[in-house]
C-alpha cells in the first residue's frame, strides 16, 4: 500500500514558493491548515541537528472532518490529513499528500468513511497535479 500521492519539483522553484503555492491550492479546494510542524526548526532546537527544509502541514476540510468524526469519533487520531513539503537529498522539492482512502479503509470498514476518504484523496491528487504543473 502506498501512503502518499507525490511529486518532485526542481529545486530552483524555491522551497518557500512551493510551500506557499501548496497552501493556496489546498485553500482553493476547501482545505485549511490546522497544524504546521517545521521539522527543520524542531530538530535544530531539540537536537541541534541541521537538516534540509521539511514542513508538515495538517490539512483539514471541516465539513468532511465532521462527517468522518460523526461516523466514528476515534477517527480523530487520523486527522488532520498531512501534506508534506521537503527538500530531497537530490536538491529537489517533494510534495506529498496522504492517500486518505487507503489509510482510512485499511483501518475501518464503514462505507460512509470510505466515500469521504475517497473524496479527500481525489482532491489531494488534484492538488499535487496542480503543484506539478505550476513548477515542472
Amino acid at each position: 500500500m502506498e501512503i502518499a500521492i507525490s511529486t518532485e519539483i526542481p529545486g530552483n522553484a524555491g522551497f518557500d514558493n512551493v510551500e506557499t503555492y501548496v497552501r493556496e491550492v489546498l485553500a482553493e479546494h476547501g482545505f485549511g491548515i490546522l497544524t504546521e510542524i517545521d521539522v527543520k526548526a524542531t530538530m535544530k532546537k531539540k537536537l541541534d541537528i541541521d537538516m534540509k527544509n521539511y514542513k508538515i502541514l495538517g490539512a483539514c476540510n471541516p465539513p468532511r472532518a465532521h462527517k468522518v468524526l460523526s461516523a466514528d469519533s476515534d477517527l480523530g487520531i487520523l486527522l488532520p490529513c498531512n501534506v508534506v513539503v521537503y527538500e530531497t537529498d537530490e536538491g529537489k522539492i517533494r510534495v506529498s499528500a496522504t492517500k486518505a482512502y487507503d489509510m482510512f479503509t485499511a483501518l475501518i470498514d464503514k462505507e460512509e468513511v470510505g466515500a469521504i476518504a475517497k473524496e479527500v484523496e481525489d482532491i489531494f491528487a488534484k492538488v499535487i497535479s496542480e503543484v506539478e504543473k505550476k513548477f515542472s
